[in-house]
């Protein structure tokens, strides 16, 4: 039960204890009514009721059975985090968990520190938090958690180009689109930033399985560098080189962003400025500011978390860092970008696009649902693994049509 205590009885309806918690779970509830500005969420009770808690302005409406009341001291103890251990315990169910993340984003001014980790919890969280710092050492450590799960398990349900990232689909969104073509528009949108012709050295910072450092060299006749800290991505990129004949012109290395040298004429890195850690922000740019020829440019594709929830999100720990990418941190836009113009970059053309990503989530989602269900996962999954992920996908989906959470490109110019 993950440190909650269970009583015997006490959520079923009819017993004495049952009787006695239920008002102060009631009020829990109240409070969560009032921060639901907008949609709503339709929940059955384990006391045998039911509520409609929001409804007050337009929005999502999340259907959520909540079977047990421990789910709520869960949430209210650790915020996300026990939020999930409720979900896994089978304390509350919901046929589309996605609506009730979108409410929670949707309305997370709201709802202040409902889903945020509390007192001692959070306290010792942070303290975890901490031991997971992207040094040196701790990086590569953070990276190997998420990616070496394996090549043969991303290869499952990410499309061909094994592309790790949002999408930018052809507007409005069509859910006919191919994933790949998308992917490939997003990788095309980046490279057009750099303003490269063929020949031109480019870097990039967490190449993942070597799609973009593909289409560079290949499509764009560019010279390309690409590094990462996860060696089994080193391993599949490498051989996708040999396979695609641009060995010669491609090229990966296990290695720090911090330790990187060379002049290039462009800089590339999608998503992977959220595995730095805020207290790294400055040697990130100062990495990219250091490897680009004056007048380079750099293109950063980069998740960013509101202003208005990022300190009280980078004050605690979220179920993602917890349970997915340890060490990781969404960017404040502001605090970012400040960075970047001390650093010596012009910030240019920045251009979101949040609900691309929602797609993206979604579409991986049904590709994972799908290999489940075809009984083609590596049995080294088991039923908690594939449930744990089935949440981060639906959890990362909710917070980008709540709209807190967006994915954005932008152009760094170096003076």
């Amino acid at each position: 039960m993950d440190g909650v205590r269970e009583w015997s009885g006490g959520d079923a309806a009819g017993t004495v204890a049952g009787r006695l918690v239920a008002p102060l779970f009631h009020r829990m509830l109240d409070r969560i009514d009032q921060g639901l500005e907008a949609g709503a969420i339709e929940a059955s009770l384990p006391d045998g009721t039911r509520r409609m808690l929001g409804g007050r302005a337009p929005g999502p409406v999340a259907i959520v059975e909540l079977r047990r009341w421990t789910a709520l001291l869960r949430l209210a103890r650790s915020g996300s985090v026990g939020w999930y251990q409720a979900w896994r315990a089978g304390e509350w169910a919901s046929p589309d968990a996605v609506p009730l993340f979108d409410l929670f984003m949707r309305n997370r001014v709201a709802l202040g520190r409902v889903a945020r980790a509390q007192g001692l919890s959070r306290l010792v969280k942070r303290i975890g938090h901490a031991l997971r710092r992207n040094d040196r050492k701790g990086a590569r450590r953070n990276i190997e958690f998420h990616y070496d799960l394996g090549n043969d398990f991303y290869r499952l349900w990410l499309d061909p180009s094994m592309t790790y990232s949002s999408a930018i689909f052809a507007e409005p969104i069509d859910a006919s689109e191919p994933l790949e073509l998308a992917q490939v528009r997003k990788i095309e949108a980046l490279l057009a930033r750099l303003d490269l012709s063929p020949g031109d050295r480019l870097f990039e910072i967490g190449s993942g399985w070597g799609g973009l450092v593909e289409v560079a060299a290949r499509d764009h006749g560019l010279d390309v560098t690409g590094i990462t800290l996860s060696p089994s991505q080193k391993a599949f990129a490498d051989d996708r080189m040999t396979a695609a004949g641009l060995s010669g012109h491609a090229r990966f290395e296990l290695v720090d962003y911090r330790d990187a040298r060379g002049q290039y004429d462009g800089v590339a890195s999608v998503e992977m400025v959220e595995a730095v850690g805020r207290e790294y922000w400055a040697d990130y740019l100062a990495a990219i500011h250091r490897l680009l020829k004056p007048g380079g440019r750099a293109a950063i594709q980069y998740i960013m978390i509101a202003d208005d929830i990022f300190d009280a999100y980078a004050d605690s720990v979220d179920f993602i860092q917890r349970y997915i990418f340890p060490g990781g941190l969404l960017l404040s836009e502001s605090g970012f970008r400040d960075i970047a113009e001390r650093t010596g970059f012009e910030w240019r053309d920045r251009s979101g696009f949040g609900l691309h990503y929602a797609e993206t989530l979604r579409r991986w989602r049904d590709r994972f649902d799908a290999v489940v269900a075809s009984g083609a996962l590596p049995k080294k999954f088991d039923s908690e693994f594939i449930g744990l992920w089935r949440y981060y996908l639906m959890y990362c989906e909710g917070g980008f049509r709540g709209g807190g959470i967006d994915v954005a490109q932008v152009t760094l110019i170096k003076a």
